[in-house]
């Protein structure tokens, strides 16, 4: 029987960045080795990118997934908050995203060292949104990076987990 296609069949399993737009509809604790604090409920960017086998789609597919052991510091988040968009393109990469969405009016970094413990250019690779818990803000703060980056942008429907 043939798999019948899905969101994922558009993203690439090839190299490259992605933008995941992430909504916290409550505060979340992190606790790690590294890393303490309390990110705010809110609209996130997180940048991220693909390298290993599979490519962006298996890197976005795990990221969609609702039950996963955490291992990257950003799997905390996708599993308490919700992936509401993904941008992404081929061999680009996240410290430019990261960069771009920090640079956002209005945009905070909520956790130094975020996402970013293997990066010495960026203060980290999460960075909350400016306005409320939605995705019209996460959405209206990022698309002017996806367009001048050449990102391809998927919106994802409100249950869109795997």
């Amino acid at each position: 029987m043939e798999r019948s296609p899905t969101m994922l069949d558009a993203i690439p399993a090839r190299p490259g960045a992605y933008l995941l737009e992430i909504a916290l509809d409550k505060p979340l604790a992190i606790d790690t080795a590294r890393l303490r604090g309390t990110l705010p409920a809110g609209a996130y960017g997180y940048a991220g990118s693909a390298r290993g086998p599979g490519g962006l789609r298996a890197r976005i597919a795990r990221h969609l997934k609702s039950e996963k052991r955490p291992h990257w510091h950003v799997d905390r988040v996708t599993i308490a908050g919700r992936v509401t968009g993904i941008a992404f393109a081929e061999n680009a990469g996240e410290c430019a995203l990261a960069q771009a969405i920090a640079a956002c009016p209005g945009a905070a970094i909520p956790l130094a060292g975020f996402g970013s413990s293997d990066c010495r250019r960026c203060r980290a690779h999460l960075v909350r949104l400016p306005g409320a818990v939605s995705r019209v803000s996460a959405v209206t703060a990022i698309t002017g990076i996806i367009e001048s980056a050449g990102l391809r942008y998927l919106a994802l429907p409100p249950a869109a987990v795997l």
